[in-house]
């Protein structure tokens, strides 16, 4: 018999899926924690999972639409997620998924896990910031959340690895856990309950990446 899957990675046909899973592997490595991880687009075996992530690159409405398309997935979500509370990662786009809508090419409905609207980067002219927003950048934690287990070990002015070119502005300030700065406050790490969410990508993001997938790994809500 195999052995149930305690973290699943989300395969909807967007995200580095690879670089998530090789991220996850070295961290359990690292921790001395034994147990298995699957890349799936199989809701019956995210049911199975302790740990969820949804990563994601691209655009808001092509991801979206492939979430949707996986038959059952967004209602396995909604039942291990939200009704019983297991630990739920986003990275990048899959994180912006958490927002009411977001506003690329279109408006486009999202999760609404977290409210708030995805949209593009406010950048001004003059300020000699590219977009997308690609490298890497300080964040700060919002004063209400130093203490949130995922941000154990984790400071700020911390660096870590953004690709973007839209941002989660979020409805509830007390939701945002970390900013960056880019033209403006940009949201760099969003939370609930036992939901987490970056716009960097941590599983790019070297030693602060690292430390911060272990303690999500490790951590129970």
């Amino acid at each position: 018999m195999s052995q149930t899957p305690s973290v699943a990675i989300i395969d909807y046909g967007s995200g580095n899926l690879r670089s998530a899973e090789k991220a996850v592997l070295r961290c359990l490595q690292d921790r001395g924690l034994d147990r298995t991880v699957v890349v799936t687009s199989c809701p019956d075996v995210v049911a199975l999972a302790d740990h969820i992530i949804l990563p994601g690159v691209g655009a808001y409405g092509d991801c979206i639409a492939g979430l949707m398309a996986l038959d059952g997935m967004v209602d396995c979500l909604e039942q291990v997620v939200i009704s019983e509370g297991r630990p739920f990662l986003g990275i990048c786009v899959g994180m912006q998924l958490l927002a009411t809508e977001g506003h690329e090419h279109g408006i486009h409905k999202g999760l609404n896990w977290i409210p708030g609207v995805v949209r593009p980067l406010n950048i001004a002219a003059g300020d000699g910031l590219k977009v997308p927003h690609m490298g890497w950048n300080q964040i700060v934690i919002a004063d209400d959340h130093k203490a949130h287990p995922v941000l154990s070990g984790i400071e700020d002015g911390d660096h870590v690895y953004f690709v973007h070119s839209y941002h989660f502005d979020c409805g509830d300030p007390g939701q945002v856990l970390a900013q960056t700065e880019y033209g403006s406050q940009v949201t760099a790490m969003i939370g609930r309950d036992n939901i987490v969410g970056t716009q960097f990508h941590p599983e790019k993001s070297q030693r602060v990446g690292l430390q911060m997938i272990g303690n999500f790994l490790s951590w129970r809500p």
